[in-house]
């Protein structure tokens, strides 16, 4: 980096923004700049080497990955010790226990989380994870909102068996989790147009370019020996675009680090998690806004050849309850970037990010409080500082909008694509209702890929127009109702796993969700607007997982059946909501909820969707008209 952007950045950084307070700022002359964060930091705390963060200190010690997990692997106890567990999450794995079970022994067991780019899945993958749910996991699939399965229930001496043989047959469980970039999203309509074909060949390439080098996975779950297949997103893209020398090529202005291994990573990784998505111009399916780095294609004029991508960046949903320097955010625009630099630009972002992040705080580690401490315009500086070239304005585009994709479609190359909706990216047999077992029949029967849905629900690409009613009769018989019989509610609608789980849960989240469509809705008919489609979410902790802080209405846990509300998201996914209020319980629902939809019925405008109004009338005068009607507002 150059000493004259430390100079330019020194009075802003000595600011403190919403209580993230940096030191004061003395640069240092960059040979001497041993610490990649020196240009950020006290030179007095850098001489002194300050005791590094917990975390910080085990991703250094690890080996790259490997240690302490490859010991704990190998023991006959049914968990793993702390720092394992920690290491274990860029396996793509977490230790979990179900707390609604008391007593000891702990049922240890663990999720795992595939990576797959553009949210792909093959045939022989699918019929793979339904194999391996059945006979090492607890019968279910769980979609993710980030365009990939979860299984949930693994035993520890079986998870040497599932890993290997997801890696074996070409998928991947690789930085699914951890301080990395995670899973790059992207739209999941499988339109065949240039312009489609192209954000998913992106998501590939920036999957692949951003991948951990580390063998400390091979080590592990294939006992040193490479994969039976590559990674097929790797196989499609890494050839073609030279990925692996690109990823390597060092400009000289300390994108690449001197490190044997992980020459974008180095030992400590990123401060924390890294999210990717990239969509088509107007396609908002996929929460472009709330990702660290966030793609839109730009096409010449007759949409026929990419010309390169407008990039945002600094968008995340995490945050802490009763801390106010911890918030959502959408993400800024930083400019255009033509298709030949994308790659360097991007590697550029995340050395940004590497080199700046707080690594000191956790909670504020994520890349968006560096882009809300800069500002904008400081942070595209620093890009530059490291991309050596001024960053281009942002091109205008069509405004954005938001689409599911479910139902059926046509592909634009003769064949269809189905969108089936999954509640809350639970794909199970329940009773009459048997999705896994349709789709298992489905893809046995016709081997067609499907896509992971940003929200939850898969799509079925490359249907023959003659096997459309061979595979409608299939879901009816598994009791799956076509797309038209399914509340608007519920299709707008995503709820994290929470209970019983996830260590972090205060409440209920997917389990209480269909109950709380249902009330709504009933409100809804009471008030005679059940005409209205209002985008709901809910989580159960402030996390973010479902991204609640983009909805029009969320609900998100603070307290054992209790919820934050939050209203004023866009339908359109592009600004955060607001708080309204804190600690509702869940049986005052409706007389919480009753007077906003009053509100709203009586003052909206016409065609104004809820969430347009709640941002337009704003939480003051919300407030004020529902004071003595709402239990336990403040």
């Amino acid at each position: 980096m150059k000493l004259h952007l430390a100079l330019a950045l020194t009075s802003l950084l000595t600011q403190s923004v919403q209580g993230f307070v940096q030191l004061p700022v003395k640069p240092l002359p960059v040979q001497s700049r041993s610490n990649p964060l020196s240009v950020l930091q006290d030179p007095e705390s850098v001489t002194s080497k300050a005791k590094l963060a917990k975390i910080e200190e085990l991703k250094t010690r690890s080996s790259n990955l490997l240690a302490p997990l490859q010991d704990e692997m190998k023991t006959s106890e049914i968990s793993v010790n702390k720092d394992a567990m920690q290491i274990l999450k860029y396996h793509g794995s977490y230790m979990q226990t179900d707390r609604e079970k008391k007593g000891k022994p702990k049922d240890y067991q663990f999720m795992l989380r595939l990576k797959q780019p553009a949210g792909l899945l093959p045939p022989d993958l699918f019929i793979l994870l339904d194999d391996l749910s059945r006979d090492y996991g607890q019968g279910d699939l769980r979609a993710t909102t980030r365009q990939c399965f979860q299984l949930h229930g693994v035993m520890k001496g079986d998870l040497k068996t599932v890993v290997s043989s997801i890696m074996n047959i070409g998928s991947s469980t690789v930085g699914a989790c951890g301080d990395v970039s995670r899973n790059v999203m992207t739209t999941p309509a499988p339109f065949k147009t240039p312009e489609y074909e192209a954000a998913r060949e992106w998501s590939k390439v920036f999957g692949h370019l951003f991948r951990p080098m580390t063998s400390a996975f091979s080590e592990i779950w294939l006992d040193g020996e490479k994969a039976a297949s590559v990674e097929t997103w790797g196989a499609e893209v890494g050839e073609k675009f030279n990925v692996d020398a690109v990823m390597k090529h060092d400009t000289g202005r300390g994108v690449i680090l001197p490190h044997p291994v992980e020459p974008l990573y180095g030992d400590r990784y990123l401060p924390r998690k890294f999210k990717i998505g990239v969509t088509v111009e107007g396609d908002n399916s996929l929460d472009i806004y709330t990702n660290d780095i966030g793609c839109v294609t730009v096409m010449n004029s007759d949409k026929t050849e990419l010309l390169g991508f407008n990039v945002m960046v600094g968008g995340g949903m995490g945050r802490t309850h009763n801390k106010e320097n911890t918030f959502a955010r959408a993400a800024d625009h930083l400019g255009f970037v033509p298709k030949d630099d994308m790659m360097e630009l991007m590697k550029c972002i995340l050395a940004t990010q590497r080199d700046h992040g707080n690594r000191d705080v956790r909670a504020n580690a994520r890349m968006k409080y560096l882009v809300h401490t800069l500002g904008i315009q400081n942070f595209k500086k620093l890009v530059e500082s490291y991309f050596g070239k001024e960053i281009q304005p942002w091109k205008e585009q069509k405004a954005f909008k938001y689409a599911d994709w479910m139902g059926w479609w046509e592909q634009g190359d003769g064949n269809m694509f189905l969108g089936v909706h999954v509640d809350n990216g639970r794909v199970k047999d329940e009773g009459d209702f048997r999705l896994k077992s349709a789709l298992r029949a489905i893809t046995d029967k016709y081997m067609r890929p499907m896509i992971m849905s940003p929200t939850q629900s898969i799509i079925i690409s490359d249907v023959a127009p003659a096997d459309v009613a061979g595979i409608d009769a299939i879901l009816t018989e598994h009791g799956i109702k076509p797309i038209e019989q399914v509340d608007p509610l519920a299709r707008l609608s995503m709820a994290c796993p929470a209970l019983p789980l996830c260590g972090l849960a205060q409440t209920e989240a997917e389990r209480r969700m269909p109950s709380y469509i249902e009330r709504v809705r009933s409100i809804l008919t009471s008030l005679d607007i059940d005409e209205e489609e209002i985008m709901m979410r809910m989580t159960g902790c402030p996390n973010g997982c479902a991204r609640p802080y983009m909805a029009e209405l969320a609900f998100v846990g603070d307290g054992m059946d209790t919820y934050q509300i939050w209203l004023g998201g866009s339908p359109v996914l592009t600004r955060t909501a607001w708080p309204f209020m804190a600690k509702m319980k869940d049986k005052d629902l409706e007389a919480t909820l009753t007077p906003i939809l009053s509100m709203y019925k009586e003052q909206r405008h016409e065609f104004e969707a809820f969430g347009d109004f709640t941002h337009r009338v704003g939480e003051a005068k919300i407030k004020e008209h529902c004071q003595g009607k709402v239990p336990g507002l403040k």
